[in-house]
């Protein structure tokens, strides 16, 4: 099997694993698998992107397909044209928050629907045959590449609409785009926003789209990534900031204070913003960090709360779980936030346009607005470790820990609740990576003892 076929998407190392010829053979078992007609292309900025975008597209073409190219553009462009235009499929080519040497691309079926598990293993073992000649022709079919550039009009105006500019206040908002793809679209938006009236401004910080990455990879979930946006929002005196990762389907949010809000906690106002909208409905969520986002399910919407789902981690599980449950809204701790009413599919612009919309009808900054979730439930961020056995270092917590647990729960990697605090230990699905997330009921001191404990067990097979 390809190596760069994860289980969600593909990624790699530019040059080991993932070249022009790789995506043409993706290209040619995508369209042949899917039997898609029509695709939607989008790719971000990344060197490499340009010419693995052409590759993937001659692939498509050579199997009859149609390709509706939009060009530099984020991974929820191509979800957003794919549905609205009724496309059978689409594809971005991105490696997201990985450093530069990375890239990737990101799937959808028709109505921007994730793959199936039998779909996906389909294409990559016709993709691996390619390099047998295994891969057929395009039956008949005459393939093209249509420039479909002009189709980010319809997306802007559907952000742009998503909230009521008249009832915001005005707001200083500091957008950090991390020279990913973010700019562009952004600078759309946000003359859309100022035709409607919103009293909005912006400062904006690293717009230029440049896969060099010279101000560092687009990951805002990397704490050495956040001072450029945290000192931005405090020089400017912003109520809000805003920093966004390389395909801008994740952003992250700076409180005006200029603190980084945890992404677990903007899942639980968006959850409880919903549900005063609708009662009742379902929230999804990952397993990872859980208790803020389900005491606000719980208390949303007045008596009776909301309904929790909880999904696996990863943009394919999210979206097959808000589709068969009919969720208004899924949120993972990563910065992924999701909405029925964006195809259920995952969104960074919408989510910081809701926060400044709530902003707006409370009156009250965002370091409040989140004070008192902070403070209830407590939790450690996700803390990587780069480990020579995964499995062994997973095994050595379970040993420990599994025997003294009161619930176990393995929805995705395993997480241990202890009553008074709980934790999720998972490995990476696009990094050889382990991670680990620890949460407590008001006690910062169990968050801080329980990380040492296990920090030293997972790194004991290093030494």
């Amino acid at each position: 099997m390809l190596e760069c076929f994860n289980a969600n998407d593909v990624r790699g190392r530019v040059g080991a694993g993932l070249d022009a010829e790789v995506a043409h053979r993706i290209g040619r078992a995508f369209a042949a698998v899917t039997g898609a007609g029509r695709v939607v292309l989008a790719r971000d900025a990344r060197l490499s992107s340009p010419e693995l975008a052409a590759a993937l597209s001659a692939g498509m073409v050579a199997a009859g397909g149609e390709v509706h190219d939009l060009g530099l553009a984020g991974t929820e462009e191509m979800y957003f044209a794919t549905a609205a235009s009724g496309a059978d499929g689409g594809v971005c080519v991105t490696a997201s928050h990985n450093p530069a040497e990375y890239n990737g691309m990101k799937f959808v079926g028709a109505g921007s629907a994730p793959l199936g598990p039998e779909v996906w293993q389909a294409i990559a073992a016709l993709a691996q045959s390619g390099a047998a000649g295994g891969l057929p022709a395009g039956g008949g079919r005459a393939g093209r590449i249509v420039d479909a550039r002009a189709m980010r009009a319809a997306y802007v105006e559907r952000i742009a609409g998503w909230v009521d500019v008249g009832r915001m206040r005005p707001l200083r908002v500091v957008v950090n785009c991390g020279n990913g793809v973010a700019g562009p679209t952004f600078a759309a938006i946000a003359a859309a926003l100022s035709a409607r009236g919103a009293p909005l401004s912006f400062r904006m910080l690293q717009e230029v789209p440049d896969g060099r990455f010279p101000n560092g990879v687009p990951n805002p979930l990397l704490a050495e990534n956040r001072h450029v946006t945290e000192q931005a929002v405090r020089e400017a005196g912003a109520d809000l900031g805003v920093a966004f990762d390389g395909d801008f389907d994740r952003c992250f949010l700076f409180d005006e204070t200029g603190a980084f809000v945890p992404s677990e906690y903007i899942v639980s106002l968006l959850a409880g913003a919903f549900l005063a909208r609708e009662p009742g409905a379902v929230i999804v969520h990952d397993p990872r960090v859980v208790l803020a986002t389900r005491a606000a399910i719980e208390a949303g919407g007045g008596a009776g709360g909301g309904r929790a789902v909880a999904a696996r981690t990863g943009h394919a599980h999210m979206k097959r779980a808000m589709r068969e449950t009919g969720a208004v809204y899924g949120g993972e701790m990563s910065g992924h936030h999701y909405f029925r009413d964006f195809h259920a599919c995952d969104s960074g612009m919408i989510p910081w346009l809701m926060v400044a919309d709530l902003l707006g009808r409370s009156g009250q900054g965002l370091s409040a607005l989140v004070a008192g979730q902070r403070a209830a439930f407590p939790s450690s961020g996700e803390i990587n470790f780069a480990v020579a056995d995964a499995e062994a270092a997973i095994a050595r917590v379970e040993a420990v820990y599994g025997p003294r647990a009161l619930g176990c729960d393995r929805t995705d990697g395993v997480s241990f609740d202890f009553g008074a605090w709980r934790m999720n230990l998972r490995r990476s699905n696009t990094e050889p990576l382990v991670r680990l997330n620890v949460e407590a009921r008001g006690r910062r001191d169990l968050v801080e003892s329980a990380v040492t404990e296990v920090r030293a067990l997972l790194e004991a097979g290093a030494r």
